[in-house]
């Protein structure tokens, strides 16, 4: 394991930033640390890059234990959200910065600046000075700087948030293209969920300080751990529903009965259940329901709203029991106050208990 925090937990006076974390980067594996704001991402940065001692918990690097070493002996970079080129020097000279920093020889440094701004396309910038380098020329740079000394870590804190959208959208392609070339092991910190799932081999989803999720972001996506992972990770619909049968575990959802076939859960009947579902697993009056690969279960329900957004409609279904659900549409949507059905899969239903934690999918206790 190139980079492993252990239980690692920080507290800024009696408030609790970060909470019994644990997780590892893989050689060569980039890791989306995805979370909202304040919820202890920064915290592990600077923990990682040696500028914070945890209150409890250890940071290993290449299995040595750095927790109380201070940031110039460990082979972490760091690229901030807010620049940090230094405005005096050009652009050849802020790459050698960091290589002066890693005890690289003179005689190479110059060589190594030419191979690393080749790497991010500026080596026609190499005499530049940053304020002659537009918004994703100097976040190339820092990118150089940051993988020239070839560090066991790159720390990647944001590094896209100031920028528009369509830039982001461009270095992030760039940053995964520099990522796999140079092979330096990544933990890429973002509050963008696309942006993590783009680029990422794996999430570690945070959710107050603490872990709620890790894994691949299809397997994440599709098989939420928690229904924060759910709500985070795209959007999702969260139904409440009752157990009216154990074996086949038998709910009520919409004011409708589903049957999830050969499966039971360790619930009793009446039991108050969560059910989350995609809202492009929704269909409206569509027949059988939104697909052929299982049965479906209708939901009869009024469109409550229907918003144009572009490349498809999201129309809201109120239910038979006044609770509100988001269908993606691309066809033209039916009228607000129409009547409709909503088709949904089994299968496309995430299933949590009553305490909103642990989820009880169908898979987890098939007979």
């Amino acid at each position: 394991m190139m980079l492993e925090l252990e239980s690692l937990t920080h507290r800024y006076g009696t408030e609790s930033a970060v909470d019994d974390v644990s997780f590892g980067l893989e050689a060569g594996e980039l890791v989306a640390l995805l979370g909202p704001s304040g919820c202890g991402k920064t915290t592990i940065v600077q923990a990682v890059a040696g500028h914070v001692r945890p209150t409890a918990g250890r940071v290993t690097l290449r299995g040595a234990d750095v927790t109380d070493a201070p940031p110039e002996s460990r082979r972490v970079s760091v690229v901030f959200q807010q620049s940090t080129l230094y405005p005096h020097m050009t652009v050849g000279e802020n790459v050698a910065y960091g290589l002066r920093a890693r005890g690289i020889e003179t005689s190479r440094r110059a060589d190594v600046v030419s191979e690393y701004l080749e790497l991010v396309d500026l080596r026609d910038q190499r005499d530049a000075y940053p304020s002659e380098l537009s918004g994703g020329q100097r976040r190339r740079v820092e990118l150089a700087r940051a993988v020239a000394p070839e560090p066991d870590v790159l720390l990647l804190d944001e590094p896209l948030s100031a920028l528009d959208r369509s830039l982001r959208e461009r270095l992030r392609d760039e940053i995964t293209r520099i990522q796999r070339e140079t092979g330096v092991t990544t933990l890429f910190v973002t509050h963008d969920q696309a942006e993590a799932m783009a680029l990422a081999d794996r999430l570690v989803v945070m959710d107050d300080g603490s872990v709620a999720g890790v894994g691949e972001p299809r397997t994440l996506y599709e098989s939420p751990p928690t229904p924060f992972v759910a709500s985070f990770l795209g959007r999702s619909n969260e139904l409440s529903a009752t157990v009216t049968r154990q074996e086949p575990l038998t709910l009520t959802v919409g004011g409708q009965e589903i049957v999830l076939p050969d499966s039971r859960a360790d619930v009793s009947i009446g039991s108050a259940l969560s059910c989350h579902v995609r809202p492009d697993d929704l269909a409206l009056d569509a027949g059988g329901g939104p697909g052929s690969d299982g049965p479906a279960v209708s939901l009869p329900g009024t469109v409550a709203r229907v918003a144009d957004m572009g490349r498809r409609y999201d129309v809201t279904v109120r239910l038979e029991t006044d609770e509100e659900i988001v269908i993606e549409r691309t066809e033209t949507p039916p009228a607000t106050g129409e009547s409709v059905s909503v088709g949904l899969l089994e299968a496309d239903l995430t299933i949590f208990g009553a305490d909103q934690r642990d989820r009880l999918g169908v898979d987890v206790s098939s007979t």
